[in-house]
Order: structure tokens, then sequence, then C-alpha cells
């Protein structure tokens, strides 16, 4: 059970959180200005659902970077992947990924059924074709003939997917209604989620240039990768800012909503300690590091919108 608990990648959970806080407490805020109601059910089956999401794409990665010969050739990693280590068998780990998407299409369709079912009905289906294309995409970063991750296309899709879809769809699911705006938080959680890839990616340049997984930061080089970076950690609290300032909040008297822009600090000290590394294995510890930084700047967000009157 031990190896199942390692494989499903644990420290990657608060991450793929981060996007549905994120745009279901922007949704508690915006309802409550409104006079609505905000189901914590949905909010329930919608952590439900992103977790399960998450396993199943760890689980898919396993088996994928495993048959491939992937993991072989990291060094000082291959003993935590399953597969690779032989702890879990390819058959075992693939047996795995269909279980949880099966599970992930149910748990799918409890969610869209409590948020849509029966007054929306035509969101209900679009829900459930997004919520297919999640599974694929999260099973096709590293399995099949052209898995995209191998073609450098992972940062795209963890924009859209962890991001985007994320965000906006978890905020849809409460207001049954798409605002604009939505789309800076939700943009702020996705480059959060392309910097994390992108630190793993840099980490495993050597190896993947070996194995022949083409990802964006070998395409660019290490150098490029860095500054791509600190892009990606300098532009989502800005982003953050754009939106309680379209809000009209800092005209407001309520400053407390502004709570998120404490991390200003901490966000500046992650980014000298990522540009001081020089040896790509050193970055392994800062995986955790932006993952814990985004999930925090979700609930701070959430906490300023939503506690503070």
């Amino acid at each position: 059970m031990s190896d199942w608990i390692k494989a499903a990648r644990l420290r990657t959970l608060p991450l793929s959180l981060s996007g549905i806080i994120m745009g279901a407490f922007i949704a508690k805020w915006r309802l409550y200005g409104e006079g609505g109601t905000w189901d914590w059910k949905i909010f329930a089956l919608a952590i439900l659902v992103t977790l399960l999401y998450q396993i199943l794409s760890n689980y898919a990665n396993d088996y994928g970077d495993g048959v491939k010969g992937t993991d072989a050739k990291r060094i000082n990693e291959a003993e935590s992947r399953a597969v690779a280590s032989g702890k879990i068998t390819a058959k075992q780990m693939k047996n795995a990924v269909i279980l949880f998407s099966v599970l992930s299409f149910i748990a799918t369709i409890a969610l869209l059924y409590i948020a849509f079912f029966p007054d929306y009905m035509n969101e209900f289906y679009i829900f459930i074709g997004l919520g297919v294309a999640c599974i694929l995409a999260a099973i096709g970063y590293t399995v099949g003939k052209k898995p995209y991750g191998y073609l450098g296309l992972g940062d795209l899709f963890v924009f859209i997917f962890f991001g985007l879809v994320s965000v906006c769809g978890s905020y849809f699911l409460f207001t049954k209604t798409f605002s604009w705006d939505i789309l800076l938080p939700g943009t702020a959680v996705g480059m959060m989620s392309m910097a994390v890839l992108n630190l793993n990616n840099m980490r495993d340049i050597e190896s993947d240039r070996l194995s022949g997984k083409n990802s964006f930061a070998l395409r660019i080089g290490f150098r490029n990768a860095m500054i791509y970076e600190m892009v990606l950690l300098q532009l989502p609290l800005i982003l953050i800012l754009i939106f309680l300032g379209l809000n009209g909040f800092i005209q407001s008297q309520n400053y407390y909503v502004f709570i998120v822009m404490i991390l200003l600090i901490p966000f500046a000290k992650l980014r000298r300690k990522i540009m001081s590394v020089k040896e790509p294995k050193d970055l392994d510890p800062f995986l955790k590091q932006v993952g814990i930084l985004t999930f925090t700047m979700a609930v701070l967000t959430a906490i300023g919108l939503n506690f503070f009157k």
C-alpha cells in the first residue's frame, strides 16, 4: 500500500486543489453580493473530482514514463517511481489507471448532476465532454504513441486544465455564468502550475534529453527555461491584484481583501533561491514550495473575499 501512496505523489495535491478553491470561493463572494446561494455539496464533489484526476495523472505518468524507459534514466528519482523501480508492475499500474479513469468519470457525473440537473441540461452535457477531456489529458501526458508531454506541449495543457478549466469551470458550476474577469485568477493559477511543471522539466533536462522526451524546457534550454520560470513566478500576484482592482477594491475601504499580497515577500525569496541554482537536480525541493505557494495564494484570495466584510 505504501508504494501506491508514494506513486500517488501526494505533494502534488495542493496544486490541483488550488484552482477549485480559487474558482469556488470567488463564486461564493459574487453570489453573496448578488443574494444567491452557494452549494457546499458542489464544492465537496469538485474537490473529490480534482483529487481523482490528479492521482490518475500521477499514476498514468508513472506508467507512461516507466514503460518508455524514461524514469530508468533518472538517477536521482528512479527509486521513487513505482514502475521504473519494479515496486509496482506495469500491468498493475495500467489497471490502476483504468480504475481511476472509471472512478473519475463516475465522480464527474455525480458532480455535474448536483450542479446542473435538471434545469441546465445543455451545460450538463457540455461539462461531461469537458470531464472526458480532463481524463484524456491526465492520461495523455506520457501514455500513448505520441504523448503530448514528449512533444513539448505539457505547459500548454497544464495551463488550460489546471488553470482555466479548473478556476473558470468551478466558478461556472456555482454561478451558471461566465465573467471575463475570472480569466485573471484562472491565468494566475495556470501560470503557477506551469511553473511547477517547468521546474520538474528543468530538473530532468539531461535525462529527458537521453530518453527523447522533448519537454519545453529541453527545447528552449536550461538558461531560457530559468528566465521563463521567473516570468511565471512574477505575474500571478499581479494578475490577482488586477482582478481585485477591476472589482473596485482599490477604491473601497475593504483593504483586508489584499491579504494575499503578503505573498510578495515569499515569492521574491523563492525566485532568488531558484535563480541561484546551478545544478538541475538541486531544483527538486522547490517543486513542493511552488505548489504550497499556489495553494496559499488561492486560500488567501478566498479568505480576503469572503471572510473580511
